[in-house]
């Protein structure tokens, strides 16, 4: 494409504008950062949603932008120097945000077609538009890939890691970084081919989502567009490929991993494709339950982490492997670590990034309505449409039955079990029945041998009573207390029961 010579120049507004908005290219939209830029992008309008504000702050840009083209400042190629890339990452924001819609329904469609590739409808326009405002093929092309893989770990983490809760927001922010770094220019520069080299561990209690976290980040990854055939090279459904290894004798775990030869051992009749044969270039392999393996499955995995190659169970010939490896556990480090569980070369090896799913219990403190977003997620993909009466008939139950104080130690996969139940009981039980007499028993023996002190005695009676009535108004009224003497007790047991299973206070 033939260099145009630079004709046009910023405006001291319009450039303290444009470095604005250059700001919020680079900046993660799960951050605090983001949604401070898009206010001020906005014009610092008060009050309104994060969506609100966003929607504001799209019409501002896509406003300017209609005038740059009306006055014939439309083409990246007449600006220069500094303002060039201002200019360019104006454009490509405006160029994501006027095809984001037909991005999300290219999205749905190729999450109904599955593993088949199937033809982009936009692509043509969008790739015209793009080339319109100066942008060469080749360009065009690569910002044209990157919008998609931006939208499609939006679009995941945005709404399988769903939450209010500081520590929600604060898992979709790293969860979007270990997708694109939290440098986006320093991976579209250099990272955006080489990330199978940042390998993940995923922490968390069993049934707080970390499969959910892994798949967010599996389905994200770069995908090359092939323009000849008009479609991505292959479909984000495909590249996440999860294997529970708790589920595998010890004897049987390296050939679900690395596949094996026919006759390789008895019962081997035909060759067999491992987890890593079946992922692609661009795909994730989540491993679900590492703590689990034993060292020498360690060792082998390391030499695949290092080396990038491995050997099939009776095979011969070393074949390469180039996508990225996520591990989760329900282990704490310390005891896999102390415990000599997991060796700490791999554990080093894993380690690029660490990340935590909080326990739901941590999420309704931080945040009440926490459960109630929850519920209302849960049931609308149970009955494919949301339903205010289902979500106040499993409000009511929760509250009635196990109270605002229940632990939820199944954590949001015990959440979807209490829903289950509701829609086919209108009751559901949880662990509460064993946990007061367990809990009544250990007041009674604490209380026989001498070995409580009346604040934790109360403490965990004052508990005790609210698990059973639901509210701090209806347990004060049967102990015939006050609600805000009973709110606190309720809590003090809370925080000292948190803090004796090593739950951040």
């Amino acid at each position: 494409m033939p260099q145009r010579k630079s004709t046009h120049r910023l405006t001291g507004e319009e450039r303290e504008f444009f470095s604005l908005v250059n700001r919020a290219v680079f900046a993660n939209p799960f951050s605090e950062e983001r949604e401070a830029i898009d206010r001020e992008i906005a014009g610092r309008f008060p009050g309104g949603t994060a969506e609100e504000v966003l929607q504001r702050a799209i019409r501002e840009i896509t406003l300017r932008i209609d005038r740059f083209e009306q006055e014939g400042r439309g083409d990246i190629r007449s600006f220069s120097g500094e303002e060039r890339p201002l200019v360019e990452n104006v454009f490509l924001y405006d160029f994501f945000h006027r095809f984001l819609d037909r991005f999300d329904g290219f999205i749905a469609q190729q999450a109904d077609a599955g593993d088949t590739p199937q033809s982009v409808p936009f692509a043509g326009e969008a790739f015209a538009l793009l080339r319109k405002r100066g942008f060469s093929p080749r360009s065009a092309r690569r910002y044209f890939e990157v919008a998609y893989q931006l939208r499609r770990a939006f679009f995941f983490i945005h709404r399988s890691i769903v939450g209010s809760s500081p520590c929600m927001r604060e898992l979709r922010r790293k969860l979007w970084n270990n997708v694109f770094t939290h440098d986006l220019d320093l991976y579209h520069r250099h990272l955006w081919d080489r990330m199978e080299d940042f390998s993940t561990l995923i922490l968390g209690e069993t049934g707080a989502g970390k499969g959910a976290a892994a798949a967010a980040i599996g389905r994200s990854g770069f995908i090359p567009f092939d323009e000849k055939k008009n479609a991505f090279t292959e479909s984000f459904t495909a590249m996440f490929v999860e294997l529970n290894l708790s589920q595998f004798a010890e004897n049987l775990i390296e050939s679900e991993l690395f596949g094996h030869r026919k006759g390789a051992f008895t019962g081997a009749v035909d060759d067999y494709r491992g987890v890593f044969d079946r992922c692609s270039r661009h795909g994730v392999i989540f491993l679900d339950e590492i703590g689990e393996v034993s060292p020498p499955i360690q060792i082998k995995l390391l030499r695949v982490l290092q080396e990038r190659d491995y050997r099939a169970v009776g095979g011969q010939r070393r074949r390469r492997f180039e996508g990225r490896v996520i591990a989760a556990t329900n282990r704490t480090l310390d005891e896999l670590r102390k415990s000599g569980r997991m060796r700490d070369d791999f554990f080093y090896r894993l380690c690029s990034d660490v990340i935590v799913v909080p326990p739901l219990r941590q999420r309704i403190r931080e945040d009440a309505s926490e459960l109630d977003n929850l519920l209302n997620f849960v049931v609308e993909r149970m009955l494919g449409a949301a339903s205010k009466p289902v979500t106040a008939a499993v409000r009511d139950v929760i509250q009635g039955r196990l109270g605002v104080g229940y632990p939820w130690p199944g954590n949001v996969r015990e959440l979807e079990q209490c829903v289950r139940s509701t829609l086919l009981n209108r009751r559901y039980d949880g662990s509460l029945s064993a946990d007061n007499q367990d809990l009544a028993g250990e007041l009674a023996r604490a209380l026989r041998d001498g070995t409580v002190d009346g604040r934790t005695l109360l403490a965990g009676y004052c508990f005790l009573h609210h698990r059973r009535w639901g509210t701090y108004e209806e347990t004060a009224r049967r102990l015939k207390m006050d609600r805000r003497t009973v709110k606190k007790h309720v809590g003090r047991w809370i925080r000292m029961r948190e803090e004796k299973a090593g739950d951040p206070p």
